[in-house]
């Protein structure tokens, strides 16, 4: 038992009690009405009837585990094995392993083997099963009763733990391993007692925190009296009366009960029975003193007083020392009921804390975050004020009773967060598969432990999440800002090879390479990308401009990144982003060396079959740069020609409008396809004196009275700038289809 023992110091995986409505458990135990106390006077309200079925984490269809199945070592089967399996177990497991994620399929396959009785086939079904539904206890509890039904003790002890590891706030497989003991070890042997005890403390520590823990706790003390201990029963109800559970009331009257059914010497530690029996010696002591002066005064001359047996300890003292026992308890229940109290309607509202494939609704979601908030909000209250009694933080000058134990400020502040670490538990049971609760229990553990954290990213990552590319992220992030590179690129790995082709994650990869220095890394994984992703010509569009800006602006190397996306252009000659991202390369260079290539630039998109407004937006930024960068008027004027005849022919009407060439008097059509005249529009900018100088002898005017108007043209403001900066980011939030 010590390998489960040494899985408990934080809650390291989940699972509770029991499980209802998602086919793994036929039996079912909910708790009966008569037994769940009443709500306090100052919040009484009914009880919807809660479940103690508290079970596994829930697993919604989308993003079904399906880890290395060596990840959970079961026996394997050798001298047991049986011959031929049952005719359609093939059928079944190969239905079942093509379709990993469809839960249905695989209780088919279970109950298949289960009909059959066919041992082997059942354990090959059970483990492949369990490895991806790790955390349905009672699949765990049926593979642990198949090996004992064939005899097998060791191998149903073995599954018990093994499903324990996985699931340790899981009462009822607690209870049942705990049973499987009491039937297989021989209790005549002093080992074994000792033993069933040490499980029942690892089940407390694990899972006695938990709202339903009632019927753990109740077989831990029955079994301590049966074993004629009645100290130990005792002791054990003592600690149950401090925990808020749902039938928190009963504990209490079985503690009175037991106390009141056996001497107290009996059932109290030696020290407190001894430090009580001198309290009541003396307090009797002292009211016999009185009662004694009262009759000598009232007794006759010359009569002797009675002789008091001395060392024997009488009923009336007994009754006195019960009586003190539950004046300690009684405050430590008025305490324990304040804290149910506090809870109460946050577990009334949590309908489904067990395991189920179907997802929450949003108000069960709300429920355990606002369950959560309320958790912390009370562990930092604590932190802040630790000695301020919530119960009694707003009576000030009354009079407060002492605790029967002083508990140190570090103790409670420790006790509180094993509080909120057992709720984060319970609350990844029914919701494993929202990234939200999973990132907010790192949040929340990352502060105390960086290992801790890494623990609880590994059990989302390869168990419950291994389909959903973004905690991955996170943890590849944590690790990285953590200083761990080597697990940081082994994670976005695992990623990768899971959801091939997903985009962001090759760029996660690149960028990580990227920040640690490994330039050349960087580049070899974008051009890997680009080498696979020929197929898929959107994707490697998409790759080949993030590998021409890694070499232009952190290579240095223009001459490659050019030729990255002149070999895309040819793949995808109507990809307008290439053609950008390829005009931006070669405007950012030498104006004067590259107006060649600035021109290619725009002559290869004109040609390129683009939108019209696209092939407008090209010609006019060639025009943009010959304003700005050309050395000879001609040349302008060369460009603004065939700009102009691109207008005429792509642009029609619409450009001319732009320039300010429309009669005023035409008719434009409104929004609700109704005609009106409107009147000249005055430009948007005011008019620019022309300031080029004027064009040499023989130069056709028109041409000039054209300039001169693309001059004016040229100073509205959404033809103000280039805007290629835009270009380099035109996928900002946006990642081509896989």
């Amino acid at each position: 038992m010590d390998d489960v023992r040494e899985t408990f110091p934080i809650m390291a995986a989940e699972g509770c009690e029991a499980m209802s409505g998602n086919g793994e458990l036929e039996e079912s135990s909910a708790v009966d009405p008569s037994e769940v106390p009443e709500l306090p006077p100052t919040e009484m309200a009914e009880m919807s009837e809660l479940s103690e079925e508290n079970g596994s984490a829930a697993v919604a269809p989308e993003a079904l585990v399906d880890p290395d199945p060596a990840s959970f070592s079961m026996a394997p089967a050798t001298e047991d094995e049986e011959g031929e399996l049952p005719a359609d177990f093939e059928r079944l497991w190969k239905a079942a392993h093509d379709n990993p994620q469809d839960f249905t399929i695989w209780t088919d396959l279970l109950q298949y083997c289960e009909q059959e009785s066919h041992i082997t086939a059942s354990r090959r079904a059970l483990e492949a099963f369990l490895t991806r539904y790790p955390l349905c206890y009672g699949y765990w509890k049926k593979f642990a009763d198949l090996e004992r039904r064939a005899g097998y003790n060791d191998k149903a002890e073995e599954v018990c733990i093994q499903g324990l590891q996985v699931i340790p706030l899981s009462v009822d497989l607690w209870i049942h391993y705990i049973n499987l003991l009491l039937g297989t070890l021989d209790m005549n042997l002093p080992e074994s007692p000792i033993r069933i005890r040490g499980v029942f403390e690892d089940a407390v520590q694990a899972a006695g925190l938990d709202f339903h823990s009632d019927r753990l706790w109740d077989l831990y003390v029955e079994w301590e009296k049966e074993q004629g201990n009645m100290r130990n029963a005792a002791a054990v109800l003592d600690r149950v009366l401090k925990v808020p559970t749902q039938l928190y009331n009963t504990h209490y009257d079985k503690f009175k009960e037991h106390l009141n059914s056996h001497e107290p010497k009996e059932v109290l530690s030696p020290e407190e029975y001894e430090e009580l029996r001198t309290s009541c010696r003396q307090s009797q002591k002292a009211e016999r003193a009185e009662q004694a002066q009262e009759e000598e005064e009232e007794r006759p001359p010359g009569e002797e007083e009675p002789a008091t047996p001395e060392g024997k300890d009488t009923e009336e003292l007994m009754q006195k020392i019960r009586e003190q026992v539950l004046v300690h308890r009684d405050k430590v229940y008025q305490d324990n009921e304040g804290e149910v109290r506090k809870r109460w309607h946050f577990e009334d509202a949590i309908k489904r804390p067990y395991f189920h494939v179907k997802p929450l609704d949003r108000l069960q979601l709300r429920a355990w975050h606002s369950y959560l908030d309320w958790e912390i909000a009370q562990l930092n209250k604590d932190t802040k004020e630790p000695n301020q009694d919530p119960n009694e933080a707003a009576t000030e000058g009354s009079e407060v009773t002492a605790q029967p134990e002083e508990v140190s400020e570090d103790a409670a502040v420790s006790h509180d967060d094993h509080r909120v670490r057992i709720l984060f538990e319970r609350c990844l049971i029914a919701c494993a598969l929202y990234e939200e609760f999973w990132t907010r229990y790192i949040q929340y553990l990352e502060v105390q432990s960086v290992e801790e954290a890494r623990a609880v990213y590994k059990r989302a990552c390869e168990i419950h999440l291994v389909y959903k590319p973004n905690i991955h992220m996170q943890w590849s992030t944590f690790e990285e800002r953590h200083g761990d590179l080597t697990e940081a690129r082994r994670v976005l790995e695992a990623l990768e090879k899971t959801l091939p082709g997903l985009a962001v994650v090759r760029l996660r990869r690149a960028a990580l390479e990227r920040r640690a220095g490994q330039l050349d890394q960087s580049e070899a994984l974008l051009q890997e990308a680009v080498a696979e992703s020929k197929e898929k010509p959107t994707l490697h569009a998409f790759y080949s401009i993030k590998l021409a800006r890694l070499l232009l602006k952190l290579g240095r190397n223009p001459s490659r990144a050019r030729r990255v996306l002149q070999e895309a252009l040819e793949i995808s000659p109507d990809n307008d982003k290439l053609h950008l991202n390829l005009l931006e390369l070669e405007v950012s260079g030498d104006p004067w060396a590259s107006a060649e290539a600035v021109q290619e630039c725009v002559t290869r998109a004109l040609a390129a079959p683009l939108a019209p407004h696209t092939k407008i937006l090209f010609s006019q930024r060639g025009l943009q740069f010959a304003e700005d960068y050309s050395n000879s008027i001609q040349s302008v004027l060369s460009v603004y020609e065939e700009h102009q005849k691109l207008l005429k022919e792509l642009g029609g009407t619409k450009r001319g409008a732009e320039n300010g060439d429309d009669d005023p008097e035409k008719l434009s059509k409104s929004d609700d396809g109704s005609a009106v005249a409107v009147s000249a529009v005055a430009p948007t900018m005011p008019h620019v004196p022309i300031t080029t100088p004027p064009p040499p002898v023989g130069t056709d005017m028109s041409a000039q009275a054209g300039y001169g108007a693309y001059s004016s043209w040229y100073q509205q403001p959404q033809y103000g700038s280039y805007g290629y900066q835009n270009t380099w980011n035109y996928n900002q939030g946006y990642y081509p289809p896989s």
